[in-house]
């Protein structure tokens, strides 16, 4: 029991520039508030890009909030900023964007926490290891790494500080446990896919948000994975075998030694995200108190 009270989950938020304004009421009630959430988590990064970045990937991302000011306000509560570059179809002539260099360069400025960027590509990588050597590196889950060794590969790579595994991964507990201690402080698992979980297209469909990042032509993916079109629900990705549930993070993967757990969701709305943090982070008789401070007043009117 003392082991797994020192060991703590480190939540890996989405949204760095997409939800700005919700973070900018959320985190100092998180503070301020400690009480409300549970002790054995904490916030260890807020990631994502803004509008308009070729390196984007992933997901297609929005916000147009000063980069300074996001930055001061996760240097405010010591928290590291990575930006989601993970597009899968760079090419030289994309290293030299403007915008995108530009927001390296922020980052990389001196704090007392380290900031990061999510890659795919090793052309993105090593250009940003040359050229930005005070970030650390995230292997993207866009890799879709779902054969173990092939995952056991990446994560050995001194490369990255963390590696990503596709969800399908997240329950295969008799390989994963063969990693090292080592090995697991840098496996951040992605709890909350909604994804079909037989989904074979997943790599194709990132690849179609890279393209449109690079801001060629290119059809919509076509999603044909039962209920496909029904679009993200949280209710429905509690049902997803790779799952994973603040019960499964607290009585598995921390007393197995596992610390890192990344919550999708750039591309949704912020109420969404908003029952993301409180089902992973708060206790829940203080939910309604946070939903009070954040959202809601006597005169609310939903319709």
């Amino acid at each position: 029991m003392d082991s797994i009270q020192k060991r703590i989950a480190h939540y890996h938020l989405p949204g760095l520039f997409e939800f700005y304004e919700l973070y900018r009421v959320f985190l100092p009630l998180f503070r301020a508030h400690r009480e409300y959430f549970y002790d054995w988590c904490d916030i260890g990064s807020i990631y994502g890009a803004p509008a308009d970045c070729v390196w984007g990937g992933g997901r297609v991302g929005f916000g147009n909030d000063d980069p300074r000011d996001v930055l001061a306000l996760m240097r405010e509560y010591s928290i590291s900023a990575r930006l989601t570059f993970s597009n899968s179809l760079l090419r030289e002539e994309h290293l030299p964007d403007k915008r995108c260099n530009a927001l390296c360069a922020l980052i990389s400025e001196a704090g007392k926490v380290q900031n990061g960027v999510i890659v795919h590509t090793d052309l993105l990588l090593d250009y940003l290891k040359s050229r930005y050597p005070q970030l650390y590196f995230v292997s993207s889950t866009t890799k879709v790494l779902t054969e173990f060794e092939g995952f056991r590969k990446e994560v050995v790579r001194d490369d990255f500080s963390y590696v990503v595994p596709d969800f399908r991964l997240n329950k295969a507990f008799d390989k994963l446990n063969t990693l090292s201690a080592l090995q697991k402080d840098k496996v951040e698992f992605l709890c909350n896919e909604c994804c079909w979980f037989d989904c074979r297209d997943r790599k194709a469909c990132y690849e179609n948000v890279s393209c449109k990042n690079l801001g060629e032509d290119c059809p919509d993916h076509q999603c044909c994975a039962p209920g496909g079109n029904e679009g993200y629900h949280f209710s429905k990705a509690m049902k997803n075998p790779g799952f994973i549930g603040i019960d499964d993070i607290r009585d598995i993967y921390l007393p197995m030694g596992f610390s890192h757990f990344k919550i999708e969701g750039r591309s949704l709305g912020s109420a969404l995200i908003l029952e993301f943090l409180l089902y992973y982070l708060a206790k829940p008789e203080y939910q309604l108190q946070i939903r009070e401070a954040i959202y809601l007043d006597s005169t609310l009117d939903l319709f």
